[in-house]
């Protein structure tokens, strides 16, 4: 078909990207992991830096070869709440998935063999802004807005099938910090400038899809760079 659907996977774009986004505990996750589940050789691509060794109350899981940490991003401190969420993850994925932990999304899809799963954008923006600091916004914004560049750039040239999960955070009261606005305003212009970019954008809320891959793009979003909307 020439607009790239699979006919055979009603939902999924064939070389092209799929971005799947909503709230906290929406389902969003889980969706864009059955847009996959029938897909050989997809790579899981947890964009959180990688987690140090776990605290004594977690179980231990077992080592897995397949898995990639990141060469870029130092070690995160342990946390067993987070554990537990990532473990929770891993385990209702296939076992034929191979999983890379990565902040480095452009090299990731450049070098792609094979189908994507990117999970999720909302950690990588604060893994991003990790590296600097937040303490000097200025700074961040600009390392944050250069990477969010390459990603976009790299999901553009991408010739495999890409599924990107993202956060709605700024459907919620204004945060009282500048960090917290400083993260929810450079999400917002991060997740508009993938959906320009994606060939299919997916919406989960309290468990329904809805497809915003027809809906009209705003004008002059199709940049990270993007002033204020």
């Amino acid at each position: 078909m020439t607009d790239g659907r699979r006919p055979d996977r009603p939902g999924l774009q064939a070389l092209t990207t799929t971005l799947v986004t909503g709230p906290v505990r929406s389902g969003k996750s889980r969706h864009a992991e059955e847009l996959l589940r029938g897909e050989a050789d997809v790579t899981y691509v947890a964009t959180g830096r990688p987690l140090e060794p776990s605290v004594p109350s977690v179980p231990s899981v077992p080592s897995d070869p397949a898995d990639a940490s990141d060469p870029v991003a130092p070690p995160a401190p342990p946390d067993a709440e987070w554990s537990r969420r990532v473990e929770s993850h891993r385990v209702r994925r296939p076992s034929t998935w191979r999983t890379v932990e990565t902040t480095d999304l452009a090299g990731v899809i450049a070098s792609a063999t094979g189908p994507l799963l990117i999970d999720c954008l909302g950690t990588w923006l604060t893994a991003v802004v990790d590296t600097t600091g937040w303490d000097d916004l200025a700074a961040a914004e600009a390392v944050v807005r250069s990477a969010a560049d390459e990603l976009v750039e790299a999901l553009c040239a991408a010739t495999t099938p890409i599924v990107v999960v993202t956060n709605e955070v700024g459907w919620s009261l204004v945060p009282l910090t500048a960090a917290g606005r400083f993260f929810q305003d450079e999400l917002g212009r991060l997740n508009a400038a993938v959906s320009a970019a994606a060939a299919a954008v997916h919406l989960v809320v309290a468990g329904r899809v809805l497809d915003l891959s027809g809906a009209p793009v705003v004008a002059g979003r199709l940049s990270p760079r993007t002033p204020d909307a």
